[in-house]
């Protein structure tokens, strides 16, 4: 699951280095024996803590220091520097820490602090009874959130798939290209809801809710009362009305039994047709190019990821998966699929023996129709994701909520958003009024040589500044509508994409 990465051997920290070698703001990766550890300096304050990120193994000295937490140039996980622990996912781990002593200008790290001690008691005022509906990054966040604030109340999530909460970008990247074990793609173990108190009921659809009488109403009859609700409900894969589209033998991957169709349909195809060339669609290209498969990609664009990435960029793309063998037939529509063959609208045709649609999702908002919940492309909510319904949040990629960067009202599906929406949704039930801000994030990977970040969020823009070189593969492209920079997507430059992120955040829109 971690991408591939040396740590830089450094100084011995025991030893201890001059104050004057770090200064306000910088950091540093050295030795504690065998363990990495970073440094980090704020002011006159200098903190101690593990060098690596707790998700993928990122190197935090190559992130960004921004007040007293580090962020990961990988995924833009950040911990404190204080205290180590997980701010923001889509890390969930602390990083360790170490104490730090001054003697004569140098700084010299001692021994490993012991773990902080969790928190006993939520915040006075909390609920008794918490509903989560969705086992997806939404409903896990929020889960794992509150019992991390000390959250002792009944806590139920309810998913109507059949495995516990996964890592589902892994499953259009290393898992699917056959270079990650299933055993990485849990979020957590099976065991740790039970220890954790969380009484996940997988493979367990809702068939109401009953807003008013503050329950969820079972598919199966039965019903659970809730005094805080959460929908975390996600998409679902949308198939356009092409004929043939609903035969079994088409594929979508949202879930992990989806991707383990794919791959047990991988196993014995030779030619794989993805229908649409979206970020999803072209990593599953890639995975299955790893796997040796023949793939063609059909879609309606003049270029792939030309709406979100702009014309530059998407050129990129498309030139990256030729050189890996992925045949284009862009500014095509599919007629009709049939066993083992694509019909296109032009009149030509593709062998097939695996057809995978990648056509969009669509928010799984019809529970929140049905209870009276204000629905307009996702659940509406406030920004502190409140419904119009009292004591009913929503999160997660259902949810459409006010973007203080943008200035609109928008819904992404980005699994890092999902998360932090979680996060944030847990404080709110808690009664801590936490507004959600946080500035989209998604990464796309392609092979190992194309990996895209990319922060904010256009719909729209009327210029694209482009600083570096994108053939090179070095490069940052700023998206700008009225001299505002709405959003940013990097090559090689991962610093500047958390510099951006967080001149984002500081409202600082035009950096």
């Amino acid at each position: 699951m971690a991408e591939d990465h040396k740590q830089p051997d450094g100084p011995d920290l025991t030893q201890g280095i001059p104050l004057a070698d770090l200064p306000d703001g910088g950091m540093l990766a050295g030795q504690v024996g065998e363990e990495t550890v970073l440094l980090a300096r704020r002011g006159e304050e200098v903190f101690a803590i593990g060098a690596t990120c707790t998700h993928y193994g990122g190197p935090l000295a190559e992130g960004l220091v921004v007040g007293e937490t580090v962020r990961c140039p990988w995924h833009h996980a950040c911990f404190s520097l204080r205290s180590g622990e997980a701010l923001r996912a889509p890390a969930f781990d602390p990083v360790p820490c170490w104490k730090v002593e001054r003697q004569n200008g140098r700084v010299v790290v001692r021994e490993k602090r012991a773990a902080p001690a969790p928190k006993r008691a939520a915040p006075a005022g909390a609920p008794d009874r918490v509903v989560i509906l969705g086992g997806g990054a939404a409903g896990f966040a929020a889960a794992e959130r509150l019992r991390r604030e000390g959250y002792a109340g009944t806590l139920t999530m309810l998913s109507d798939d059949a495995d516990a909460p996964y890592d589902r970008p892994n499953l259009s990247k290393d898992y699917l290209a056959g270079e990650a074990p299933e055993d990485w793609i849990p979020l957590r173990p099976p065991s740790w809801y039970a220890e954790a108190g969380i009484d996940l009921r997988l493979g367990t659809r809702a068939g109401a809710i009953d807003a008013r009488g503050r329950r969820v109403l079972l598919a199966d009859g039965g019903e659970l009362p809730f005094d805080r609700l959460l929908i975390a409900t996600g998409a679902e894969p949308f198939r356009p009305p092409i004929p043939g589209a609903e035969a079994p033998e088409v594929l979508v991957l949202r879930s992990l039994r989806d991707c383990r169709a794919i791959i047990a349909r991988a196993e014995t195809a030779r030619r794989a047709v993805l229908v649409g060339a979206g970020f999803i669609g072209l990593e599953v290209a890639a995975a299955l190019r790893h796997r040796g498969l023949e793939v063609a990609v059909v879609a309606p664009d003049r270029r792939p990821l030309e709406k979100v990435l702009g014309p530059p960029f998407a050129d990129l793309v498309r030139q990256v998966h030729e050189a890996h063998g992925v045949a284009f037939h862009l500014g095509e529509e599919v007629a009709s699929i049939a066993p083992g063959q694509v019909v296109l609208k032009s009149g030509g045709s593709l062998t097939a023996d695996l057809v995978i649609l990648g056509t969009g999702v669509r928010p799984r908002t019809a529970l929140a129709e049905a209870a009276g919940i204000a629905v307009e492309n996702g659940i509406t909510v406030d920004a502190q994701l409140g419904t119009n319904a009292p004591g009913i949040l929503a999160a997660g990629d259902v949810a459409r909520w006010p973007d203080p960067h943008s200035g609109e009202r928008i819904r992404v599906e980005h699994w890092v958003v999902a998360e932090r929406m979680g996060q944030a949704a847990a404080l709110n039930i808690l009664g801590q009024p936490e507004p959600f801000e946080a500035v989209p994030f998604f990464w796309s990977r392609h092979y190992d040589e194309l990996t895209i970040d990319y922060v904010g969020h256009a719909r729209s823009w009327d210029d694209i500044e482009v600083e570096g070189d994108v053939a090179a593969r070095k490069a940052t492209l700023r998206y700008r509508r009225g001299g505002r920079t709405l959003a940013a997507a990097t090559l090689g430059h991962a610093r500047e994409c958390l510099r951006i992120e967080a001149a984002m955040e500081a409202g600082r829109a035009t950096a």
